[in-house]
């Protein structure tokens, strides 16, 4: 693809993550409140998020060598049809027993997780290949904007939708947005590797991702500490709904309104590294984000369980909000342009599957642990977590100074 015209094709990309995601995502909080509802159980919620998780942990470091070889497009439109199609079983099914069989919810949350696992390393491998080097952290940037504009848009109007259609229609929605992507996705311009038609060693490749991550000490050193924050914030991550409408007492739409504001700082903090994302030192805001982070959501867990609490809930998910881009865009842009884009796929496969690895424990033991303690006391744990990371990163010179040292070497292979 002629880099001259890059920017109306990221444009019609970015539509099209936009158009389809969004109706995605008014899927999943559906789902979700609708287990809130119906069960009301930390138990049922930890593990609804479990099976979001497990593909992204046990697939991903073997779903890289496919990236780096198979068609990249249909690796994006697979996914989402087949997502759609579950989509159409799980409302067929709610019309013919009169509710969602609690099984089938979570086949059809797992399909989803896996649809998701293909499409992420593909989406992050083949943004090198469309943009120029000096616009990555930008576009990482403007790619964070538009997931956080389907988090703003998609837990106000999947609330609304909630409240007065069925769950049995409102999941078709996924049907539509996958027909919208996959139709704008065609006329997207995505560069293919070369080595297209080569045949793919899953043992042999995974080993050459794992083995190129741990030769960048640095990198490898922050990906086991983001593997750190993950085990420790995912039990509360999983568990929003249920602070909202267990601990301060509130309903589905204020459950939305949590995640609305969460979202607004997220498109606030995606927008700022959009437009000024050029730092010469990236780590800087990524440990200053852990410290807004922990510090927010910390907090958090301190408030009383009341209407005021809430209001105060609110703010500090929207400071919290506004830190959380720093931390995966800027990590994602130096993984971007410390390996050539042919490798991509592998390293990233390992990435997200050791970032995502201790999520699922922590998950394991969220549930009972908010019944037991209560569910504001994994806010606290989790901002404690993100705490020691931003300290960790700070104290370890090599992960601290990575983003300087892949300068010097970007100006020294010019």
């Amino acid at each position: 693809m002629p880099m001259n015209n890059w920017k109306k094709n990221i444009s019609l990309f970015l539509i099209g993550q936009f158009l389809s995601g969004v109706t995605s995502m008014i899927v999943q909080y559906a789902i979700i409140w609708y287990l809130t509802k119906e069960t009301g159980s930390a138990t049922v919620l930890s593990f609804a998020t479990l099976l979001g998780m497990l593909p992204m942990v046990f697939l991903s470091p073997f779903i890289g060598p496919f990236v780096d070889r198979l068609n990249k497009k249909m690796l994006l439109i697979v996914p989402d049809l087949v997502a759609a199609l579950f989509a159409v079983i799980l409302s067929i099914s709610a019309v013919i027993y009169h509710t969602f069989p609690l099984w089938l919810v979570f086949v059809s949350l797992l399909v989803r997780s896996i649809a998701q696992t293909f499409q992420m390393p593909t989406i992050q491998s083949i943004l090198p290949t469309m943009v120029p080097d000096e616009q990555l952290t930008k576009t990482n940037g403007q790619l964070g904007m538009v997931q956080s504009a389907n988090m703003i848009i998609a837990p106000a109007l999947g609330a609304f939708l909630f409240s007065i259609v069925p769950i049995s229609m409102l999941i078709l929605l996924d049907v539509l947005g996958a027909a919208v992507g996959v139709t704008l996705l065609m006329f997207v311009d995505i560069v293919e590797n070369p080595k297209y038609d080569e045949k793919i060693h899953i043992l042999d490749d995974t080993k050459f991702g794992l083995k190129k991550l741990t030769e960048k000490k640095g990198l490898w050193y922050l990906t086991l500490i983001g593997s750190i924050f993950v085990l420790l914030f995912m039990p509360a991550a999983s568990l929003y709904p249920l602070m909202t409408m267990s601990y301060f007492k509130g309903n589905v739409s204020q459950a939305g309104i949590v995640e609305v504001i969460y979202s607004v700082g997220m498109l606030a903090g995606g927008t700022f590294i959009g437009v000024f994302g050029n730092w010469s030192d990236r780590m800087k805001p990524i440990i200053l984000s852990c410290f807004v982070m922990g510090l927010s959501i910390g907090f958090s867990g301190l408030l009383p369980g009341n209407q005021r609490g809430f209001a105060a809930f609110v703010i500090l998910n929207l400071i919290a909000g506004l830190a959380t881009p720093f931390f995966n865009t800027l990590v994602m842009a130096m993984i971007q342009q410390s390996y050539p884009p042919q490798q991509l796929g592998k390293i990233l496969g390992i990435f997200n599957s050791l970032l995502s690895i201790t999520g699922p424990v922590g998950l394991i033991f969220a549930g009972p642990l908010a019944d037991k303690i209560g569910v504001e006391k994994l806010f606290i744990i989790a901002g404690i977590g993100a705490f020691i990371c931003g300290i960790l990163i700070l104290l370890i010179p090599i992960v601290r100074n990575y983003d300087k040292q892949l300068e010097k070497e970007k100006a020294n292979s010019i």
